[in-house]
């Protein structure tokens, strides 16, 4: 029997990368989607038998594309990590209606670009895992996120419309509300004066994730959210 494949949308430094190290230690075929081209072969050169593919979300033509080419190099897909974000910053003074729509395209219409990519290699095999990393402003607005948090909300509803349709099918979408700093220089850097024990650590995210994906389904989670117990919430 050949491998499981799993998908991770949105690769780079962090999060995405600890997300396909986790898969391929498992035992999957992995497949990266960034869309910087030129970090995508450097990506997958890191983990044994990784590829990389064209993975702009925001592109239905690329990411069906891609889909397609994952299927004919590696086998249909059983999992995916949906890891593409976009955040503008600033409040209504500050930003324009154009920023808060970039931010709705890649966090919640990719998802559903993805979704439909995909779905037809899930039904084929008749199960599947869409994992979507989310962040804790899906659930709450505030002045600064008005584009990233509305772009993450929407994600969220397309992750649970999802769910509620494709769980009789044995597919099982869930969502992960990241409600912290992550773990990783550029984040340090702006946060010089906070300790380790104030970030998320990649691979402990990973962790969660991969048990979303080993949940029998008789008890599957929609929902979980992430953060150092030391998060003020």
């Amino acid at each position: 029997m050949s491998a499981p494949v799993a998908v991770i949308v949105g690769v780079g430094p962090g999060n995405g990368m600890a997300f396909a190290n986790r898969f391929a230690k498992e035992g999957y075929r992995v497949a990266l989607l960034s869309r910087d081209a030129s970090q995508m072969d450097a990506y997958a050169s890191q983990i044994d038998g990784a590829r990389g593919y064209p993975g702009d979300v925001t592109d239905t033509g690329q990411i069906d594309a891609s889909f397609a080419k994952i299927q004919s190099d590696l086998g249909p897909v059983e999992t995916v990590v949906y890891n593409a974000g976009s955040g503008a910053w600033g409040n209504v003074d500050e930003l324009t209606p154009e920023d808060l729509a970039a931010n709705m395209d890649v966090n919640a219409t990719g998802l559903m670009r993805v979704a439909k990519a995909v779905l037809p290699q899930m039904r084929g095999k008749g199960h599947g895992n869409l994992i979507v990393i989310g962040a804790g402003a899906a659930l709450r607005g505030r002045p600064g996120t008005i584009a990233f948090a509305a772009g993450k909300a929407a994600q969220r509803s397309v992750a649970q419309s999802l769910a509620r349709q494709l769980g009789p099918e044995r597919i099982h979408v869930a969502y992960v509300v990241i409600d912290g700093a992550i773990d990783l220089e550029r984040t340090r850097a702006r946060m010089p004066d906070a300790g380790s024990d104030d970030f998320l650590k990649p691979e402990a995210i990973a962790d969660a994730v991969w048990g979303l994906t080993r949940q029998h389904p008789s008890a599957w989670s929609f929902e979980i959210d992430l953060r150092p117990f030391k998060e003020n919430w």
